[in-house]
């Protein structure tokens, strides 16, 4: 059994070291040490994460998937959330999370006897769902709040629209520069093909002026 590590900040300035240090923290509490961490910069609401999938090709059967919430993994649209489950099972990897008591069984191994393990993990595997439920509830209403925030301040002629994130732009026109292909830019960073072209035309134009 290998504990892997799951790591996701939803913007490139988040920075995973705390959650790192915590995850350690937990896993010497429990006995237990973690073998690899995955980090990548990556909105939770999306199922396209180049590390997470990664993660579960490198894992053996058995492995524990360990994460600081289960929002790190869960706040996905319910298709979506059942493609990751599917994966997750066919390897038959844990999820183990310090919110989920239910979830630290796997952390120790004494109790391979069957019925309680068992029980315990179906148990665990209902806790997951609805936590899963809970955080896109959370993700929904707090988009919700925010258009409805645009729509009142674009009603007041305050609204600016989204500014640029210009120091992932800077990032991505860096990569560009030295040949790093779109996917590769994509799997960097987290961000979408059409972020990339558009750096790239502003790249073409400055080149060209």
């Amino acid at each position: 059994m290998f504990i892997r590590a799951y790591l996701r900040a939803s913007t490139q300035e988040q920075n995973a070291e705390r959650a790192k240090a915590s995850l350690i923290q937990f896993a010497e509490q429990h006995g237990q040490r973690i073998a690899a961490f995955y980090t990548e910069n990556v909105s939770g609401a999306t199922l396209h994460r180049p590390e997470l999938m990664r993660l579960i090709a490198e894992s053996g059967e058995g492995d524990i998937v360990l994460v600081e919430q289960i929002d790190r993994l869960a706040r996905l649209k319910q298709q979506d959330w059942d493609t990751l489950k599917q994966k997750l099972a066919a390897k038959r990897l844990a999820i183990v999370s310090p919110e989920l008591p239910t979830s630290w069984l796997a952390l120790d191994k004494k109790d391979d006897t069957g019925f309680t393990d068992s029980i315990l993990q179906a148990v665990n595997s209902m806790m997951l769902d609805m936590l899963a439920a809970v955080a896109r509830k959370d993700y929904e209403d707090r988009r919700r709040r925010q258009n409805q925030g645009i729509n009142k301040a674009r009603s007041e002629g305050k609204y600016q629209g989204r500014q640029p994130d210009l120091k992932r732009r800077q990032h991505i026109a860096s990569l560009l520069r030295t040949g790093h292909s779109y996917s590769e830019i994509q799997d960097i960073l987290g961000c979408s093909r059409h972020l990339i072209a558009s750096v790239a035309k502003e790249q073409k134009q400055s080149d060209a002026a």
